[in-house]
């Protein structure tokens, strides 16, 4: 749900302003480091912006809003932020106690540190809608159970309008309901929790847990996780981005289209120092009955490597080549 029309704290507006800042980064196909540098600004600084230890400021949201080609939907975040700041201090409250400090962004335990040793996706379109089914085999290599894992979920059905895409959004927000998301672990059903809920811009944590009890991975074990959700095509679109944020071992992506839609398919690659390029192998297609798949296949692919796959349905007009994002 949009907040932009309500009441909300500091806190809350600053955690909006970093999840929009975010996920256009991302959107955009951007590292922290990549557009700090473009903005002019220390490498580090994107980095404390989105974690929240820097808050926003006029000349951050212009920049962002500019280099990220956003279409106003980062400074209007700011706008809010600074609306927020006004009526607290309107509202006259007296000194609160300082807030404690605020700890650096760790997505998991201390000492953690996974690894993905298989990461498969397999996107699945009916005609009418997407259903993206992710499975990944997670092995915990530090010394602390890890106990829930971050999963994004962003959009942008008009990269080349952002204007265009945010009044989309807005009239026509992603929802719970809608998305139907769904999540396992070794035959138990997995919890989760929303960390940002935004018109086309989601974050969740998969719980290892749910009420039934606790199924932590413990240092030393891999396990299988899988989710999935639904996104209608009024909303997805003809592209779809796998980022790797976390060391992997081997990435698969599966495409999965009605044969007769006639779909090609084709992708490319960027990272943190290249400009993007096509794939260093292509998509092998195979059919099968009514289904025509795609499947394409990397090993041990960079940190922060980037692959986009695109595609366009012959059959159709080019009125339908509308465009999104998913992970």
């Amino acid at each position: 749900m949009d907040t932009q029309d309500e009441e909300i704290t500091i806190e809350q507006a600053a955690g909006n302003f970093a999840a929009e800042l975010a996920r256009w980064r991302e959107v955009r196909g951007m590292s922290k480091r990549a557009l700090a540098q473009a903005m002019g600004f220390d490498p580090s600084y994107v980095s404390h912006m989105e974690s929240g230890r820097h808050k926003p400021t006029e000349e951050f949201a212009r920049l962002a809003d500019e280099t990220l080609n956003a279409g106003k939907a980062i400074w209007r975040r700011w706008c809010d932020y600074e609306q927020a700041k006004a009526r607290e201090s309107k509202a006259r409250r007296p000194p609160a106690a300082p807030p404690a400090p605020r700890r650096p962004e760790q997505p998991y335990a201390t000492g953690s540190a996974l690894v993905v040793e298989h990461d498969a996706a397999r996107l699945h379109y009916d005609g009418c809608s997407y259903r993206l089914t992710m499975r990944r085999l997670l092995r915990n290599t530090g010394d602390e159970p890890v106990t829930r894992y971050l999963i994004r979920i962003s959009v942008d059905r008009y990269p080349g309008n952002p204007e265009r895409s945010n009044a989309h959004y807005r009239a026509h927000p992603l929802t719970w309901d809608e998305l139907n998301l769904t999540a396992t672990c070794r035959g138990e059903t997995m919890g989760w929790q929303a960390k940002h809920d935004r018109d086309a811009f989601k974050e969740v944590w998969l719980l290892f847990d749910n009420d039934q009890g606790r199924f932590p991975l413990y240092p030393g074990e891999s396990v299988w996780i899988e989710y999935a959700y639904t996104v209608g095509d009024d909303k997805w679109g003809n592209w779809f981005q796998r980022a790797v944020r976390l060391p992997t071992e081997q990435l698969e992506v599966q495409l999965v289209f009605p044969a007769a839609l006639d779909p090609a398919v084709w992708g490319t690659e960027t990272s943190m120092t290249a400009e993007a390029s096509p794939l260093r192998t292509p998509p092998v297609r195979s059919d099968d009955g009514e289904l025509r798949k795609f499947t394409w296949i990397t090993t041990t692919p960079a940190l922060h490597a980037r692959y986009r796959l695109e595609w366009r349905f012959r059959a159709r007009t080019e009125h339908d080549t509308n465009q999104g994002e998913f992970r």
